[in-house]
């Protein structure tokens, strides 16, 4: 029978292997498929308390590198912008609700509809021209008018304002899920497409800074790469940049012959205006990934139907290249690679999570925030035999027993009510200290049904 250190270093096996990387040992828990109980006896914990489980994957309130934070403040206070505090909040809530842009084929469909609903009282049109008009104005009030934003130097100080310090925290929480499950890996290279003020660059740096070499920031905006640069250099035009090694350009570049160890994408999609770009972009990002591409979306319904079409796009991807015919598999949020069991819920949810942050500290924009946003991160390789459930929503505590919304490696959600007595001690006090977004260290066995508990008392 293997010693518990023999089984920690057979994990850690499957990953390097998967990724091309030099085997390496980590801490996993020691699991027996179809056993719904923590086999705490390898000391899969390493004497760590139970809060510290290897599922736990949370970061605390994240704050802007101080560097960062200063030079922000500096390019406001050195360019004057009217009424910051409120076209601010304006962007913050346009981005927000942003929609996908209508597709040609769907827009035409509505028309034909709206066609034949009026058709059905044709003494209303007594012309053709009076019908098409009002089709036209139906489609107008009920059509979402998509719009392409140009980032100019004044909308582009806004922006960093509204969304620099939350997207920050976003790409940190992603770059956290693969250190802290894969420790030992050390990227050397980054591609960000759509780097707008260049926080995924920090967020690299503040997370693999010994190890990158190389950060390549793409975005279409000149301004926007402008006051990415002056952000690196404190934000001055002549300053030393704070990270070394940052490269910027207009234009995505598509040869495959150069990867990247990590190529993010991060709120960029949703701002390309249909969906073959959207294609076309996946399709590249995928082709310069060596290890892993990030994706990072709003937390809405939108942003995660679009994350879940690029992942369908590179899971079901039947162009093979011929110089990296490694397999794509998904490393997380999802712990495996079938459909999206929120899309097919009724209705469909969005598959989202939060990260506590601190924001630029304005006098108007001091007290601590939540960014909500949706991920998902592809992996060359194959992934490992036995994959954790990961939390969908918030743990829901009560006496006795804990409410966890998992999604499990079989695909399915499950609602799992979670005790010391029909689950083990150990699960339980993992279960209790788990959160949004964590996984769950145990097997779920594909008949695993939620857990009665005797005489819960009431939620």
């Amino acid at each position: 029978m293997a010693t518990a250190r023999e089984l920690r270093l057979l994990s850690s096996d499957r990953w390097f292997r998967a990724l091309g990387l030099a085997p390496l040992s980590r801490a996993l828990a020691t699991l027996a498929p179809g056993v719904t109980q923590i086999d705490n006896k390898s000391d899969f914990l390493w004497k760590k308390p139970h809060r510290k489980h290897p599922g736990i994957l949370r970061l605390p309130h994240v704050r802007l590198p101080q560097a960062l934070a200063d030079a922000a403040r500096l390019q406001l206070l050195e360019n004057t912008v009217p009424n910051v505090e409120k076209r601010v909040q304006a962007l913050t809530n346009y981005l927000w609700s942003r929609q996908l842009p209508v597709e040609p084929e769907e827009l035409q469909k509505r028309a034909v509809d709206l066609e034949k609903k009026f058709l059905e009282n044709p003494d209303s049109f007594q012309t053709e021209e009076k019908l098409r008009g009002a089709v036209l104005r139906a489609l107008r009030r009920t059509t979402y008018h998509w719009q392409n934003l140009s980032y100019s130097e004044e909308l582009s100080l806004i922006y960093m304002a509204a969304r620099l310090a939350g997207g920050f925290a976003a790409v940190s929480r992603a770059f956290h899920e693969i250190h802290s499950r894969i420790p030992e890996f050390k990227p050397q290279t980054l591609m960000d497409f759509g780097s707008g003020t260049g926080s995924v660059t920090w967020a690299a740096h503040s997370t693999w800074g010994q190890s990158l070499r190389e950060y390549m920031c793409v975005d279409s905006s000149v301004a926007m790469l402008n006051l990415a640069e002056k952000l690196l250099k404190g934000g001055s035009e002549s300053g030393e940049p704070y990270i070394s090694g940052v490269f910027f350009r207009q234009f995505l570049p598509v040869s495959p012959k150069v990867q990247f160890d990590i190529v993010v994408s991060a709120f960029a999609l949703s701002e390309l205006p249909s969906k073959a770009d959207r294609t076309e972009v996946v399709q590249t990002l995928w082709r310069k990934t060596n290890h892993f591409l990030v994706l990072v979306e709003n937390g809405t319904k939108a942003g995660h139907r679009l994350l879940m079409d690029a992942r369908d796009l590179i899971l079901k991807g039947k162009e093979k290249s011929s110089l990296d015919p490694r397999p794509s598999f998904v490393f997380a949020p999802c712990s495996h690679e079938l459909p999206c069991p929120q899309l097919t819920a009724s209705p469909p949810l969005a598959c989202s999570f939060s990260q506590a942050y601190h924001p630029i500290p304005f006098n108007w924009n001091k007290k601590p925030k939540e960014e909500i946003f949706s991920m998902v991160i592809l992996a060359r390789g194959s992934p490992e035999e036995n994959r954790w459930p990961r939390m969908t929503q918030p743990v829901l505590k009560r006496p006795r027993h804990v409410h966890c919304h998992l999604c499990c490696p079989d695909g399915r959600m499950e609602h799992a009510i979670i005790t010391a007595r029909k689950h083990g001690k150990d699960l339980y006090r993992c279960a209790r200290v788990s959160s949004w977004g964590d996984l769950l260290p145990v097997v779920v066995p594909a008949d695993f049904p939620p857990s009665p508990i005797d005489n819960p008392p009431e939620s």
